[in-house]
């Protein structure tokens, strides 16, 4: 049965950072692409990121690219999204997908003085 466990969101204030987490099992982790996807209060989902089996590729929404970052140990089975110069429009409920569109129940990440 696949698993998947975000963890890490919290309230920080803007410019501040965190690091999201998504533990996996049930599945072959390193065989699968990973992604972040977002939604905010009231609106639809957004994807934040993607990245490859091997970590070597990544790709980023524009709203995040140069701020964000993704990555994988495969090894541990996690998925991370590090997070920088947090603004109040980051404030969403993240997840984390395998490739076959599995989702977490997300982790709230609240950017707000």
């Amino acid at each position: 049965q696949v698993q998947l466990v975000e963890s890490g969101g919290g309230l920080v204030q803007p410019g501040g950072s965190l690091r999201l987490s998504c533990a996996a099992s049930g599945f072959i982790f390193r065989d699968y692409n990973m992604k972040w996807v977002r939604q905010a209060p009231g609106k639809g989902l957004e994807w934040v990121s993607d990245i490859s089996v091997d970590g070597r590729i990544t790709n980023y929404a524009a709203s995040v690219k140069g701020r964000f970052t993704i990555s994988r140990d495969n090894a541990k089975n996690t998925l991370y999204l590090q997070m920088n110069s947090l603004k109040p429009e980051d404030t969403a409920v993240y997840y984390c997908y395998d490739s076959l569109e599995h989702r977490g129940q997300g982790t709230q990440v609240t950017v707000s003085p």
